[in-house]
Formats: structure tokens, sequence, C-alpha cells
């Protein structure tokens, strides 16, 4: 975990904010993303201007409870969403390209090569009529020039790097043959395989046991470590993100209400709704004490309240909160989406 100095962002002149807007050492800029699903007759608005960056090599950590537009945020960068159904509105910026405005031809040269995603659910995204190798192999010779032969080889070693035990005789295996945690060590295997410059992880650990789920974590910061690509972690662990990541963007209700370095933002959180998922951490220490919750749900889409979203379920809210709220600089060098957030004490995780 790393202290960064430099606040994520800055509030324009509309009372928006950006996330390090253009910075030239930036793999993805995110501006403004807002994506609408069609639901009957109707439309409705799933995230609002969700804005944020990543730098080469940083490892971000994306959090928040499910239904707060996590993984519809991650499948829109890419262009991943059901076009039939849905629509975005904004950028989302990789080597100065909106790929947003992208046919979906130069999409798929993208995807891969620049940016790799390793999904929830890894039976689910692997083929299971296809045996690993024939998997990898493709990805591998979609995005670069090279011989059956040495694609074969490439893959071999991108299975020995995520630690897979006997890669050359996994390579002819089918996806059933292996256990959940191989199979999610094979997606990021594929993920990484032309080396990316973004690493898109949806709930990696998702469905594997804590031992799993430990290898598997270690494992991405290990890999990004070394290639420098930089990781875009989607999860709701608030362990895990502590653990591998140097930044923290939370996700409520479809916008980001916080964004800044993990350190600052595990001791002193500046939005309610941050707080209130560092306190609904156990903790070891007060082993019989009642564990703290948030109150309600996340609203559905169709039902946002007006002004701050996370009013209904805030303790602090007041008629300022009526008003829409603004991602904005506050004390301690992050962004917080939260008209009192230069007045309020909020718990942290070691409070």
């Amino acid at each position: 975990m790393i202290e960064d100095p430099v606040t994520p962002g800055a509030a324009t002149g509309n009372g928006a904010a950006t996330s390090d807007a253009k910075r030239p050492d930036s793999v993805l800029e995110v501006k403004d993303l807002s994506i609408f699903f069609q639901l009957g007759r109707s439309e409705a608005q799933i995230t609002k201007k969700v804005s944020f960056s990543v730098r080469r090599g940083e490892r971000i950590g994306v959090v928040g409870e499910s239904g707060c537009g996590k993984t519809v945020t991650a499948l829109a960068l890419l262009g991943l969403l059901p076009p039939n159904i849905s629509r975005t509105e904004g950028s989302v910026e990789i080597g100065g390209r909106n790929l947003l405005r992208l046919p979906e031809r130069e999409l798929e040269g993208i995807r891969g090569r620049q940016v790799g995603m390793i999904f929830q659910e890894p039976m689910s995204a692997l083929d299971p009529v296809f045996t690993i190798g024939h998997q990898l192999r493709e990805t591998v010779m979609a995005h670069n020039k090279v011989s059956r032969r040495e694609a074969r080889e490439r893959s071999i070693e991108a299975l020995a790097s995520v630690g897979i035990p006997a890669p050359e005789r996994r390579y002819d295996d089918y996806p059933q043959q292996l256990s959940g945690g191989m199979r999610q060590r094979v997606m990021i295997a594929i993920a990484l395989a032309c080396k990316p410059q973004l690493l898109i992880a949806d709930e990696p650990t998702t469905a594997l046991d804590v031992t799993v789920q430990a290898q598997i974590v270690e494992l991405l910061i290990d890999l990004t470590e070394r290639t420098g690509t930089a990781l875009l972690l989607i999860t709701h662990d608030l362990g895990v993100v502590a653990e591998g990541c140097e930044r923290i963007v939370t996700m409520y209700a479809g916008e980001v209400v916080e964004d800044g370095p993990v350190d600052r933002i595990l001791l002193h959180p500046r939005h309610p709704y941050t707080s209130g998922l560092l306190r609904s951490l156990p903790r070891l220490a007060k082993p019989k004490a009642r564990l703290a919750s948030i109150p309600g749900r996340v609203p559905l889409p169709g039902e946002m309240p007006s002004g701050c979203r996370f009013a209904p379920r805030c303790t602090f809210a007041d008629d300022r909160c009526a008003l829409e709220q603004a991602l904005a600089p506050a004390p301690g060098g992050t962004l917080a989406r939260c008209c009192r957030s230069g007045e309020l004490e909020l718990q942290g995780a070691l409070a």
C-alpha cells in the first residue's frame, strides 16, 4: 500500500470531478460514463457520470455492495454490454481513443491485447467443448503473428507463470477437469497471455474457498508487479483491497462516492457509505461485539432518490443532502461525494 501525496482528482467548474484527467502516465481514462438499460418501454439509468483513471502499474480496488454498478461498469469499458438493450454516454479512453465510439472490429484488437479481463465465473467464461490449450492458443494467435507451435509454447509458458503444475499436460485438459482455483488461474493466464497494459479482474475470488482466494490475490499482485500491468480489481471484499491495492474507488447506486489512497481511506474515510462498509468488517479484537450494518438496501434502477443517493440510509443526512452532490476534494487528499465530508469524523477500519 502506497501513500500518494497527489489528490486523485480535482473539481471542475460545473461541480463535477475528474480523476487525474489526461495524465500522461494513465492507461485508462473514464470520464462521465453513464449507462442506460432498456426496461420495457422505458429506459433506466444504471450508472451516472462515473469518472476515474488508472495509471501505469497502478492497482485500484473498486468496492461496493451488489447492485452498485461495479460489474456493469467493467463490461461497459470493453463494449461487452448487449447493444440491443443498452447504451452508453461519456468516454473510455485508452491510448487517446474513445472505446465507446470504436467499431466492433477495432475493439476486438484492444480486448486481450491492451486490456485483459478476468470474469466472475471461470466455469462459464471458459468454453467446455475446447481444451484449455486451444483457448489459450487462440488468444495468442488472435493478437500476434506467430505459428501454432510458437503459440503453443507461449500458452504453456503462460500456464506455468500462474502456478499451474505440469502445464504441458494441463494444456490438453478441458475446463471441467480442473478445480475452481485452477480454472481461475487459467483465466488469469488467458488475460495476461498478450501482456496487456491493464488487467480488469471482476470478483476473481468469487465461489473459491478462503485458502484459494488468498492464493489468487497473491498471484495477481505478484504478476502485476513483475509485468508492470495495471490492475482494476472489482470486489466487495475490502480485505482483498487493503492487501493488494493502492487506491480505492467506492461505488454506490451507480456513482463514484469516494476515491483515494488505500491507507487514507481505510483509516479516515470521508464518505459515510465507505465508513459503513469498513465498520461492517469483523474485528478479531472484539470477538463478541455486535457486527455493524448499513440499514436498508441499494435502490433499484428507476427508484434512485433525488439529491444524495445514499441519504435514505445515512445517519448523518441533513437538509443539504436533498441537493445533488458533487465528487469534490475532501480533507486528506481524497475525493468524496458528500457535502459534509469536511466536518464529519467517520469511523475507519481500525477505529
